[in-house]
């Protein structure tokens, strides 16, 4: 897996050899003098470019194609409809052929000339200069020497009413319907034009001679530096394009690649040896870090307007909520510097994503509520905003200059940075494991094994919540997941829902089933709660990180009242204790362990007569001993120190929920 991410990772990223130097317009130029090792053209500016196209553009000749059919056609048309509407002219019949010679004359003259059709595009002064095609010969006419078809009407118009000899309303009215362009925009052969007069532009502008200084150490990068640096990067990427080999560039960025996810590796083996161990868990941020690479690499290949669209926060965001903190913000360091290596201004790239990639960590260190995604989303933009504004302060050194469109890319990152979300659920589901989200979800009261718990066995439901709130409370103190803790507390006990009336706090009259049962056999019933917890969770589909809590939270101790209620009843048979002890295993977690603790001290403070602050803290010295001398914790990772913690605040805790009175 390995190999396969540094392999993929190194496939997708920008071939091209890496230019060494980093700069920028207006800053000063700290390194070396740097000198021409070889020729290069200056390249023009973008600005430069522009102006030359549109010179380049405006040089071309519109060409209109003449249709000489049109003039045929219209006038054609003109006899036919003297012919039809003579009669009703009122007209005498010994004029028709006077008629028939000033209509043809008139549509002749104009249609001799040209009516043009202009291109929406193409709106030009009078003295504008086309081409007129005819024939595969161009000849080139002024605009002025041209009709439109309202300066057509015009001058037939203009001519008809110098005449006396004839009706000019009636032959304007059927010259009108005969003007049609003749002169039609070829736009495919202008188009080819224009686009051979952009492809001949030259890009440059003068040379740097070998030898020749680029830019001197301790100067400003002036317009033109800049410009020639620009020109020295795109001329090294091709020189080493061509003469270089790509091979070793390839192997360069294997070694950088490699170096970073090796370094990776073994902060997992040091310090999170668990998630080394696991395949699966591997495979899943090998996956987050090959992915964002890709995307990079795929965002420089496309050219997309500005790097900053992509969502690098969402890495530490996914990381943090799958696994821990400090996970999150070594993996986000090794994406970033991995990434600097092929992003413009990498320091400045590097500062951006780092800031924010923090701050994204820092927000859902303790993710409660689904609404710290938006929360954290506002904070991520304050930081990027604060930076790039301060970034802005030292390229420009003035507020009024700053480009707010700029910023614009920062904010759409971190609204696709919200996709985090659906993502995590999705690795949940494909990977099998747990995040803050899910607990939170567990956590709720109205999930259907707690709803069922409550209506079936409500004194254990009442129990578990009071066990959840004790859990919760100790295990923010010593340090842990309370996410957990709660989630745990309120289903270890949901096994009880098999035989509720056989556990004391569901029993509601004095009538107790054990009553008329053999020792041995409640305290398997009680035993079975465990085994009969898991089956439960597991066909309900909890993670098994919450069915450890179920398994661990009484571990292997034994069932003290039967088996010496056995023993003072039947002191001479033989019984095999491990019949009155669950199976286990201990706790071997903080937060398995601060359970078991909660859960025996819930249930044993009911017991008490008359609770007070004596007996409450006796209760709780006396069950953290037994559990102490029984072994219970020694794989809990519970020291001394916390021991004190704990049992500070459950007696604090109990205190509270029996209202006892602290003499001061």
């Amino acid at each position: 897996m390995i190999l396969g991410s540094i392999c993929l990772i190194v496939a997708a990223l920008p071939k091209q050899a890496q230019f060494r130097y980093e700069f920028e317009k207006g800053r000063i130029w700290n390194q070396k003098d740097l000198i021409s090792p070889y020729n290069f053209a200056i390249l023009k500016t973008p600005d430069e470019i522009e102006v030359d196209r549109k010179a380049a553009l405006a040089s071309v000749t519109p060409i209109y194609r003449l249709d000489e059919e049109i003039a045929k056609q219209q006038a054609e048309g003109f006899h036919n409809d003297l012919e039809i509407k003579w009669h009703t002219a009122g007209i005498k019949d010994d004029l028709k052929e006077r008629y028939i010679t000033v209509g043809n004359n008139l549509i002749n003259e104009v249609y001799r000339r040209g009516i043009i059709k202009l291109n929406p595009k193409h709106q030009p002064a009078d003295n504008f200069t086309i081409s007129v095609l005819n024939k595969n010969v161009a000849v080139d006419k002024n605009l002025a020497d041209l009709f439109t078809r309202e300066k057509a009407l015009a001058y037939c118009e203009s001519s008809l009413n110098k005449r006396t000899d004839v009706d000019g309303a009636f032959l304007l009215d059927l010259i009108d319907d005969r003007l049609l362009p003749n002169l039609n925009f070829d736009e495919k052969l202008t188009g080819k034009l224009e686009k051979e007069v952009v492809d001949n532009l030259s890009v440059t502008r003068g040379m740097v001679q070998a030898g020749e200084t680029i830019v001197s150490r301790g100067s400003v990068v002036s317009e033109e530096a800049f410009q020639k640096l620009q020109s020295y990067k795109k001329a090294f990427e091709d020189n080493a394009r061509i003469n270089g080999s790509m091979g070793v560039v390839f192997f360069g960025r294997f070694l950088l690649v490699a170096l970073a996810i090796v370094l990776l590796m073994i902060f997992l083996y040091l310090f999170r040896k668990d998630i080394y161990a696991d395949n699966r868990l591997v495979g899943l941020i090998l996956l987050v870090v090959t992915a964002m690479l890709a995307t990079l690499s795929i965002a420089i290949a496309w050219q997309i307007p500005n790097l900053y669209y992509i969502p690098y926060c969402i890495v530490p965001i996914i990381v943090r909520i799958l696994f821990d903190t400090r996970l999150a913000l070594y993996i986000h360091l090794l994406v970033v510097l991995i990434a600097g290596f092929f992003v413009p201004n990498s320091f400045e790239f590097a500062y951006y994503q780092i800031t924010a990639g923090m701050v994204a960590i820092y927000t859902i260190k303790n993710l409660i509520r689904r609404e710290q995604f938006l929360i954290s989303a506002l904070i991520i933009t304050s930081s990027y905003f604060v930076a790039f504004v301060g970034i802005s302060f030292i390229r420009q050194g003035s507020f009024t200059t700053i480009d707010w469109v700029d910023f614009v890319p920062f904010i759409v990152s971190v609204l696709l940075t919200l996709l985090a979300y659906p993502l995590i659920y999705a690795f949940e589901r494909v990977f099998g494991l747990t995040s803050d989200i899910t607990l939170i979800e567990l956590t709720n009261t109205n999930a259907p094994l707690l709803r069922e718990m409550a209506f079936t066995a409500p004194g254990t439901f009442q129990h578990s919540l009071q066990v959840a709130n004790l859990a919760e409370n100790a295990i923010y103190s010593i340090g842990g997941n309370a996410l957990l803790v709660r989630a745990g507390a309120l289903y270890h006990d949901i096994g009880k829902m098999e035989n509720p009336l056989f556990f004391i706090e569901n029993q509601t009259s004095s009538f107790n089933p054990h009553d008329k049962l053999p020792y041995e056999e409640s305290a398997q019933i009680i035993i079975r709660h465990v085994s009969k917890g898991i089956e439960m969770a597991r066909k309900a589909g909890l993670p098994e990180m919450v069915i450890d809590f179920i398994r661990t939270h009484h571990g292997n101790t034994r069932v003290d009242y039967f088996y010496q209620s056995f023993l003072k009843n039947f002191p001479e048979k033989f019984i095999d204790e491990n019949i009155f002890r669950y199976p286990g295993p201990i706790p071997f977690s903080k937060e398995t362990g601060v359970l078991m603790l909660a859960d025996s001290v819930e249930a044993a403070s009911r017991s008490l007569k008359e609770p007070g602050e004596k007996s409450i803290n006796d209760l709780v010295d006396r069950i953290v001993r037994y559990k102490l001398d029984q072994d219970q914790l020694k794989d809990s990772d519970i020291t001394l120190k916390d021991i004190e913690t704990i049992k500070t605040i459950f007696k604090r805790m109990l205190m509270s929920i029996y209202h006892v009175r602290v003499d001061y």
